[in-house]
C-alpha cells in the first residue's frame, strides 16, 4: 500500500493513515520504508540528515505495540523534524557549518513529546542557517527546492520559503506525513503558503522552546506543517502544554484543539486590517483575499474593517529586536565548548574567535549578529532597542483592541507566491518584506495559521492567514477548517 502525499489533497491524510495503522491495514515498518525510499529518491534537498536505521528500528517497535493494541497518539506515524530541534544522539546542525557535526546528548521538549506518543523520525530537514532567512538559501547544506513548478512552461526551481523550507517541501512532496517547524517572524506560515500546505504558529507560550536552537527567544515558537487543518490541530495537541524546562509557558495541563473544530462559525466576526491592503500585494492574492471575504459572508460571518495604525512598523521593529536577541544567543558558538573550531595556529584567543566565527557562520548570520551588536551598543541601545520594544507594545495593544471587536483576522500569508531560487537574492531588504504579513503576529505573541486557498495565474499556491487572540488557538483551527473548505487547489 502506498501513502503518497501529493499536492492535490486527494491522498490519505495523517489521521487516515493513523486509522489504517491501528486497524492493521498496513504496518509501520512498511510505511516507513516507503517514505525512506521517496526521501532518498527525491532531488529537493529537503533533508540534511536521513535517520534510516533509527526510523526502521522505531517502526518495528511501533508494530509490536500496535499488535498488542497499545501505543501513543502517533504510534507508527513517520514525521520529519526541522534541524534546529535537538535530538538525542542524532546530528543537529541548525543549517550551519559551525554546528555541522554537533550531536546533542539531550532531547528537545517538542521531540520528546512526539517520542512519548510513538512517532517515527524520518530525518532532520533543511533550513535557513539558524532560522535566519525566508528562502532556505542561507543553509550551509545548500538550497532546498520547492516541489511546485510554474505552469507557464518556464522551467526553473522555486524557493520553498524559509526558514523552515525543508519541512514545508517535505510535506508538500509527500516525503512525510507532517513536519515540525519553528516560527520567529513567519518561518512556518510563509513556506506553508509557498508550498501549498497548512502551517501553524501557535500562541507564544503554548509550546516549549527547550532544546530548540535559539534565534530570537522572545519570538521563537515551535509549530507544524501538515496536509490539512485537522492533521495540524491533532499534531499541535501533542506538542502543546507546559513543561518544567520553559519558564515562559502558560500554566495549562492540556490543550484541546480538535473537539470543536467542525463547529459552525456563523455569528462570528472577522476583521480585515486596512493597513494590509497594499499596492505591493500580488493582484491574484488580493482577489483571492476578497473571494475569501465573500465566502465567509455567505457562512453568516460578519466582516469588519479594522485599524492597526502601527502595524506597518512591524518589519522595522522586528529587525531591531530579532538581531539583538540573536547576537546574544549566538555568542555561545565560540569553537571551544562545542561545534566547529578553527584548527590552525593563532596568536591569541581573539584571533581564534574571529577565525572560528568568520568561517563558521554564513553571510546572513554574520549580518544579523553585527546588526544586533550595533543596536545593543551603549550609544544606540536607547535610540533603537528601547524604542523598538515600545513600538512592539503599541502593536500588541492595537491587536488587543481589535480582538475586543472581532473573533479573528483574515489576511494573506505572503504578498507574493514562490519565486525562483535565482531571483531577488541580491537585496536582503526585499527578502525581509516577504514576512510583512507574518511578523506582526510574532511581535504580539498571537497564533496564526496559513491555509492554501487558491492558485495564481502561474499555477502556484496562495495561502490565506487566520490570526486569533492569544490562547484562542482552538478558535483559529475552527475558522481555518471552514476556510480550507473554500480551497480550490487541485
Amino acid at each position: 500500500m502506498k501513502y503518497v502525499v501529493k499536492m492535490n489533497n486527494k491522498n490519505k491524510t495523517l489521521l487516515e493513515v493513523l486509522g489504517d495503522l491501528r486497524a492493521k491495514k498496513i504496518s509501520a515498518l512498511e510505511l516507513t520504508k516507503d517514505f525512506l525510499v521517496k526521501i532518498k529518491e527525491s532531488k529537493l534537498n529537503a533533508f540534511i540528515t536521513i535517520c534510516e536505521d533509527l526510523a526502521i528500528e522505531s517502526a518495528k517497535k511501533s508494530d509490536e505495540k500496535i499488535a498488542k493494541n497499545e501505543g501513543g497518539k502517533l504510534e507508527g506515524v513517520p514525521l520529519a523534524i526541522k534541524d534546529l530541534f535537538c535530538t538525542n544522539g542524532v546530528k543537529t546542525t541548525a543549517g550551519s557549518k559551525i554546528l555541522e557535526n554537533f550531536v546533542p546528548n539531550y532531547e528537545s521538549d517538542v521531540t520528546q513529546k512526539l517520542k512519548n506518543e510513538g512517532y517515527i523520525m524520518l530525518g532532520k530537514t533543511n533550513m535557513d542557517e539558524f532560522a535566519m532567512g525566508s528562502t532556505n538559501l542561507t543553509s550551509y547544506f545548500g538550497a532546498c527546492i520547492n516541489p511546485w513548478k510554474s505552469s507557464t512552461g518556464v522551467e526553473k526551481n522555486l524557493v520553498p520559503g524559509g526558514s523552515s523550507g525543508g519541512s514545508a517541501a517535505a510535506v508538500a512532496a509527500g516525503l512525510c506525513l507532517g513536519a515540525t517547524g519553528s516560527d520567529t517572524g513567519g518561518s512556518i506560515r510563509q513556506p506553508a503558503s509557498f508550498c501549498g500546505i497548512v502551517g501553524v504558529k501557535p500562541s507564544y507560550g503554548i509550546c516549549s522552546r527547550y532544546g530548540m536552537v535559539a534565534y530570537a527567544s522572545s519570538l521563537d515558537q515551535a509549530g507544524f506543517f501538515a496536509q490539512n487543518v485537522d492533521d495540524a490541530a491533532y499534531l499541535m495537541e501533542v506538542i502543546a502544554g507546559q513543561t518544567a524546562n520553559d519558564s515562559m509557558m502558560y500554566d495549562a495541563a492540556k490543550y484541546d484543539f480538535t473537539s470543536n473544530i467542525n463547529s459552525e462559525i456563523s455569528g462570528m466576526t472577522i476583521g480585515i486590517p486596512k493597513q494590509f491592503q497594499s499596492d505591493a500585494l500580488m493582484p491574484e492574492i488580493a482577489k483571492n483575499w476578497q473571494d475569501c471575504i465573500e465566502y465567509f459572508k455567505k457562512l453568516g460571518v460578519k466582516i469588519l474593517d479594522i485599524e492597526l495604525p502601527n502595524v506597518e512598523k512591524s518589519i522595522n521593529t522586528y529587525y531591531i529586536i530579532a538581531p539583538s536577541e540573536a547576537c546574544s544567543n549566538l555568542s555561545r558558538y565560540d569553537g571551544i565548548r562545542f561545534g566547529f573550531g578553527f584548527d590552525e595556529k593563532v596568536e591569541n584567543i581573539d584571533e581564534y574567535y574571529t577565525k572560528t566565527r568568520s568561517l563558521g557562520f554564513g553571510q546572513e548570520v554574520k549580518r544579523r549578529i553585527m546588526t544586533g551588536n550595533y543596536i545593543l551598543s551603549s550609544k544606540r541601545y536607547d535610540e533603537y532597542y528601547i524604542k523598538a520594544l515600545k513600538v512592539r507594545r503599541v502593536i500588541k495593544n492595537e491587536f488587543d483592541a481589535a480582538f475586543a471587536k472581532v473573533d479573528a483576522i483574515l489576511c494573506p500569508a505572503t504578498p507574493n507566491v514562490a519565486f525562483g531560487i535565482d531571483d531577488k537574492n541580491d537585496d536582503p531588504i526585499k527578502t525581509y518584506l516577504n514576512d510583512i504579513y507574518t511578523v506582526p503576529v510574532n511581535l504580539a505573541g498571537l497564533p496564526g495559521i496559513s491555509v492554501p486557498t487558491a492558485l495564481s495565474n502561474d499555477g502556484l499556491p496562495i495561502g490565506m492567514q487566520i490570526i486569533c487572540q492569544r490562547r484562542e488557538d482552538a478558535k483559529m483551527y475552527q475558522i481555518a477548517k471552514w476556510l480550507e473548505k473554500f480551497s480550490n487547489i487541485t
